[in-house]
């Protein structure tokens, strides 16, 4: 993802406002590697096996994997991760990671829908891999210079 050059500014956003959108790859690999650092090894997150035996279609990438790539998307756009507010999620889908070279795709997106005092504002974020959405109620509080 490219940095921003400048970082948005308060009175020169309006309700509407598009995020960037951006999309993230996401194989096999980083799984292993997310697992590693959250700890969290659940076997559904790297065993096809285990996946499909309690009914999901393959692999699936970690929920919170998913949540902090979105709000990736939200920290780049504001250029400073320390004006995140509040941000909160539902997951409505799984993100299916094939075992392949291509992986899953996820592409991030937000728009502003409210301006708050105190320079805040609140941003819904869309993420869909293939045609599923893998997030609802997805929504950010920024506060802007």
């Amino acid at each position: 993802m490219t940095p921003i050059t400048q970082q948005p500014r308060y009175d020169e956003i309006a309700i509407g406002t598009e995020l960037p959108e951006h999309t993230f790859t996401v194989r096999r690999g980083d799984l292993v590697r997310y697992a590693g650092a959250s700890g969290d090894f659940n076997e559904i997150h790297w065993s096809e096996r285990v996946a499909t035996a309690v009914g999901l279609p393959n692999v699936i990438a970690h929920g919170m994997l998913t949540m902090a790539q979105a709000g990736r998307v939200v920290t780049d756009w504001i250029g400073d991760p320390g004006g995140l507010l509040e941000y909160g999620v539902r997951f409505s889908s799984p993100v299916v990671v094939p075992d392949d070279d291509q992986g899953a795709e996820v592409r991030v997106g937000g728009r502003v829908t409210e301006k708050r005092d105190n320079n805040e504002v609140v941003v819904a974020i869309t993420a869909n891999s293939g045609e599923a959405k893998v997030l609802t109620r997805a929504t950010a509080v920024v506060r802007l210079p």
